[in-house]
């Protein structure tokens, strides 16, 4: 088959491999442009890109794709199929009828459950046990395109967003195959919109910890605000990133309504106080201008102390 694929992000990447090792001729490969990136700001190709360009594909990198000269190129590939990965743009009807078979999504949820930009987050943020991946025939609504296949799988009790997401890129891979090679068999189903939700981008403000929610909440956070934006507080005016948690048992008579106060910092554990009577055992932070390190690491050069506060605030840069 003849494929145009679009995709940006690493978790593009396992999917894009996968059709080469079909056999499928990959026509061209449509990601962003080059963004600075890092300390230096240097200008870093996308991951898909990287891969692409060492398989000697033809890459294509528009700053506007709303645009008749994008149209055109696009059309001009002549491919059967357009596959689309985490792009990051939203493709005009056009570019979804431009060849035969149209355009098919792979989305790391099942849809039409966290529709969106950040699905993977807030399946974990939310709570969620399960989740997985949906193939689907894109139409010019947001991930609301007739559902083609999908496989369900378990969500890690300490699973963070980044390895859930890394873990989702190869079964998407595998799923898209199994999906091409069935095309012309699959009967689309509509999605349901009683059961739909939304998961949408990220804002740097949702990760600053509120320690009145229960521990499980707050953990549910940090494990799902990562690697963006982080779950994080204050401590003595510099920002404080937790990494890493554990919902702890609280013992009777240990907690109070001081949400957020240091209940021991021994030199093997942090334990802080929560709401609704839970408390939290940090494993891993990272305090402003230093690395991520683990909490026997992390105290021995910093003294917390038994009844300090987290969370004094700095103005957000």
């Amino acid at each position: 088959m003849k494929i145009v694929f679009m995709g940006t992000p690493l978790a593009a990447v396992p999917t894009l491999e996968q059709i080469l090792e079909d056999g499928h001729e990959v026509i061209a490969v449509w990601t962003q442009p080059d963004r600075p990136s890092g300390r230096g700001n240097r200008l870093t190709a996308p991951p898909v890109k990287e891969f692409a360009v060492e398989n000697d594909l033809k890459v294509f990198q528009p700053s506007k794709i709303k645009t008749k000269e994008s149209l055109e190129l696009f059309r001009s590939h002549n491919a059967d199929v357009a596959v689309v990965v985490a792009y990051g743009r939203i493709l005009p009807k056009t570019f979804l009828e431009a060849f035969p078979k149209g355009a098919i999504n792979v989305h790391f949820s099942l849809l039409p459950k966290y529709r969106g930009a950040a699905p993977v987050n807030w399946a974990i943020v939310n709570g969620e046990t399960k989740t997985g991946i949906t193939t689907m025939k894109m139409d010019e609504g947001l991930d609301t395109g007739d559902i083609l296949l999908q496989s369900e799988t378990e969500i890690g009790e300490d699973e963070n967003a980044i390895d859930l997401m890394a873990r989702l890129s190869f079964e998407g891979a595998r799923l898209l195959s199994e999906t091409l090679k069935k095309l012309d068999e699959i009967e689309p189903r509509q999605q349901s919109e009683i059961n739909a939700s939304y998961a949408p981008m990220l804002v740097k403000e949702e990760g600053k910890i509120d320690w009145s929610a229960n521990a499980e909440t707050i953990n549910n956070h940090i494990r799902g605000f990562q690697p963006f934006p982080t779950s994080f507080t204050f401590y003595q005016g510099k920002k404080l990133t937790i990494w890493k948690a554990q919902v702890w048992k609280a013992e009777s008579g240990e907690i109070d309504n001081n949400f957020g106060k240091i209940l021991d910092a021994n030199k093997q554990d942090l334990f802080v106080n929560c709401g609704e009577g839970t408390v939290l055992r940090i494993e891993e932070l990272q305090i402003q201008g230093k690395n991520r390190m683990k909490t026997v690491d992390f105290l021995n050069g910093v003294k917390m102390h038994v009844g300090e506060i987290l969370g004094n605030e700095i103005e957000l840069k």
